[in-house]
């Protein structure tokens, strides 16, 4: 194992502390242990907040998109591990402006059942939360089980929308719409090529074969669909944008919005050879891309692989999209 760390089991305290350092003039700890943060000017008075978290190890997914137009706090667990309900109350009666939390996470055990916790808590405290969870990995379930698929980088869009509703100045019920709309209409299809090496650990989450790729794997690893030999980027491209597709038909005339994902050793020369092929087989079935995302928005530590994320939009998202945002990670200005 070759990481630049310390000490292995300190990874996540370290990161934490070097990221605070970096954005002072963004974020903000609300946990003597740094592992609930929040928007420098929260609580944002009158408001609907909204708070997210899950494990470390997926950069910038989760705490990337704390910031102006985006969210306002959010709970950090270990490495691939669930922060605790503890956590996640911390954040949310320090981002409480007075007009309620919503809850956006992915679809994970762990997550689940703390996020879950800490809202029957806040409840009790007089902080009404809502909760939208992200399904969006089309590999996770057949079609029928969606609500039973894993959250990835499609969790982006949710975040994007409901948070430039929430900046409108909508309620909790009109921002928990939003979510839920951009949820139902973002699919995500993954590949990856390499494992990655947990530090605590210290080798291979799993094994790859040279010459091989697996179709659908999970960024913790979870097995895909489909192992096989490695193809080229058109071949790549094309698979998963048919399974795409097939799962979210999207009619000739619709707009959409693409998100093509590193997942943590991709270099970006491959991304855009990815996305010149997503463009031109959509462009093929007359379905016009109306803005693009490319980089890395959810990653699995040095994981060799890609994911294309479609988001199918109507007007009202198509505005929402438009909305600026300033986080640590990224900066989208008003058009």
């Amino acid at each position: 194992m070759k990481k630049f760390i310390n000490d292995p089991e300190k990874v996540v305290d370290d990161m934490l502390e070097g990221l605070l350092l970096a954005h002072a003039d963004q974020l903000k700890s609300v946990r003597s242990d740094n592992r609930a943060l929040a928007r420098i000017d929260a609580p944002v008075r009158g408001k609907v907040a909204i708070a997210t978290g899950g494990g470390s190890g997926h950069l910038p997914l989760f705490l990337g998109y704390v910031g102006k137009g985006m969210l306002d706090g959010v709970t950090v667990g270990d490495i691939f591990a669930s922060p605790s309900s503890q956590q996640m109350l911390d954040v949310t009666r320090a981002i409480h402006g007075g007009e309620g939390v919503l809850y956006i996470y992915g679809n994970y055990g762990g997550d689940v059942m703390n996020f879950d916790m800490a809202a029957e808590l806040a409840d009790l405290e007089g902080i009404r939360v809502e909760t939208v969870v992200a399904t969006d990995d089309v590999a996770s379930m057949p079609a029928g089980y969606e609500h039973q698929r894993r959250g990835v980088a499609g969790m982006f869009y949710l975040y994007k929308l409901a948070a430039a509703k929430a900046e409108q100045g909508a309620n909790l019920d009109e921002v928990k719409r939003i979510a839920e709309l951009a949820n139902a209409n973002v699919r995500t299809m993954g590949v990856a090529l390499t494992p990655c090496i947990l530090p605590a650990v210290g080798r291979p989450t799993f094994t790859i074969g040279e010459g091989e790729m697996e179709i659908g794997m999970g960024i913790h690893g979870e097995p895909g669909i489909q192992r096989g030999k490695l193809e080229s980027a058109d071949e790549v491209a094309k698979s998963l944008v048919t399974a795409i597709l097939a799962d979210l038909p999207i009619e000739q005339g619709e707009d959409v919005s693409v998100l093509i994902n590193g997942l943590g050793a991709t270099p970006l020369e491959e991304l855009y050879i990815i996305y010149r092929t997503v463009h031109k087989l959509l462009e093929e079935k007359g379905i016009k891309i109306y803005k693009r995302y490319i980089g890395e928005f959810a990653t699995s530590l040095e994981m060799t692989g890609l994911s294309v994320s479609i988001l199918r939009l109507n007007d009202e998202l198509r505005e929402l999209l438009d909305a600026p945002f300033h986080t640590p990670f990224y900066t989208q200005n008003q058009l």
